[in-house]
C-alpha cells in the first residue's frame, strides 16, 4: 500500500507540473492582456503596470517566477481585485464552494443510491421505470437549465426557497439540488445495474436459502458489493461537482470560488485563472487517490501493489 501511494504521489506531482505548464502557456497565448479594456490606458501607465507585475519579462522568466511562487504556495496578486492576492480569494471563496459541493455530493449519493436500490429490487416494475425516468431526466437536463427550472417553480411560483444569494441553509438547497441532479442520475443507473448483477450471484441465493430476511440480504450482502462502481465514480463525480459549481454559483449569486473564476476569465485576470486551476487540480488529484485507496478498503480482494489491481 505504501509503495503504491508513493508511486501515485510521484505521478500526481508530474500531472500537476504538466497542468501548471499548460495553463501558463495557454494564458500567455490568449489574445489581449490583463490590462486590455474598452478604455485604453496610456502607454506609460500600461508599461508601469506590466513592470510592477513582472509581465515585461521574457516568457521563460515569467514561467520560472511562477513555478517558484507555486512551490512557496503563493499564487500572486490579482490584476483586477485591488489589494487582494489569489490566496486571499481562495481563502474567502473556497469554504463556500466546499460547503455547496459537499451538500451536492451528499444529495447525489443518498438519492442516487436509494433510487438505484429501489429500481433493482423492483426490476421491470413501475418503481424501476419511475426511478429510471428520473435518472434519464437528470442526465439529459444540464445543471444550469435545472437551476433555472428549480428557481422558477420552487422559488418564484411556490415560494418554498429563496431565489438566490447565500445567507442561510435555505439558500443552499436549490443550488445543491441543481448541482447534484446529473451525478445523482449516473449513480442511480450505476447502482441499479450493479445491484442486479450482485443479486444474481450464488452467495445471495445461499443467503436466501438460509432464511435471511430481504432487508438483511440487501443491506449486509448486496449493497456493499454493489457500491464498488459508485466508489470508482467518486473521482469524476468530484470533478463534475467542482467544475459545475462555477456556473451554478454565478446563477444563484453565491460568493464562492467559482464566481471569482468566471469573473477572472472575462477580466483576463491571469493569476486568478491559473491559481484557481492549480488549486482545483490539486484537489482533484488528491480526491482520485483517496477514491482508489477506498476502493481497495471496501473490497479486500483488490490489492493496490505496484500500480496493479487484483493480483
Amino acid at each position: 500500500m505504501l509503495k503504491y501511494i508513493g508511486k501515485r504521489l510521484l505521478y500526481m506531482l508530474l500531472s500537476l507540473f504538466l497542468i501548471i505548464t499548460a495553463t501558463f502557456f495557454l494564458m500567455r497565448a490568449a489574445p489581449g492582456g490583463p490590462f486590455a479594456s474598452e478604455k485604453k490606458l496610456p502607454p506609460e501607465i500600461e508599461a508601469n503596470l506590466n513592470a510592477y507585475y513582472g509581465l515585461d519579462k521574457p516568457w521563460y522568466g515569467q514561467y520560472f517566477d511562477y513555478l517558484t511562487s507555486i512551490v512557496k504556495w503563493d499564487f500572486g496578486p490579482s490584476f483586477k481585485y485591488k489589494g487582494q492576492t489569489v490566496n486571499d480569494l481562495i481563502s474567502d471563496g473556497f469554504p463556500v464552494s466546499f460547503m455547496l459541493g459537499m451538500e451536492a455530493i451528499f444529495l447525489a449519493l443518498a438519492i442516487g443510491v436509494l433510487l438505484g436500490v429501489i429500481a433493482s429490487l423492483n426490476h421491470n416494475r413501475w418503481p424501476d421505470y419511475s426511478a429510471m425516468i428520473v435518472a434519464v431526466l437528470g442526465i439529459s437536463v444540464p445543471s444550469f437549465i435545472m437551476a433555472t427550472v428549480l428557481q422558477y417553480f420552487l422559488a418564484i411560483k411556490l415560494g418554498l426557497f429563496p431565489v438566490a444569494r447565500w445567507e442561510s441553509w435555505a439558500h443552499t438547497v436549490l443550488p445543491a439540488l441543481a448541482l447534484a441532479s446529473t451525478p445523482m442520475a449516473f449513480i442511480a443507473r450505476l447502482t441499479r445495474s450493479s445491484m442486479l448483477e450482485v443479486l444474481s450471484n450464488d452467495y445471495i441465493k445461499t443467503a436466501k436459502a438460509k432464511g435471511l430476511s430481504k432487508p438483511v440480504i440487501t443491506v449486509k450482502h448486496a449493497i456493499r458489493n454493489a457500491m464498488l462502481p459508485v466508489v470508482s465514480y467518486m473521482g469524476p463525480l468530484t470533478a463534475g461537482i467542482l467544475t459545475g459549481s462555477f456556473v451554478i454559483e454565478k446563477i444563484f449569486g453565491i460568493p464562492g470560488l467559482g464566481a471569482h473564476f468566471v469573473t477572472s476569465i472575462t477580466n483576463r485576470d491571469y493569476t486568478v485563472i491559473m491559481g484557481v486551476t492549480v488549486f482545483y487540480s490539486i484537489l482533484l488529484l488528491v480526491s482520485i487517490l483517496i477514491v482508489d485507496i477506498l476502493y481497495g478498503l471496501i473490497d479486500p480482494r483488490i490489492k493496490l501493489t505496484g500500480g496493479k489491481k487484483g493480483e
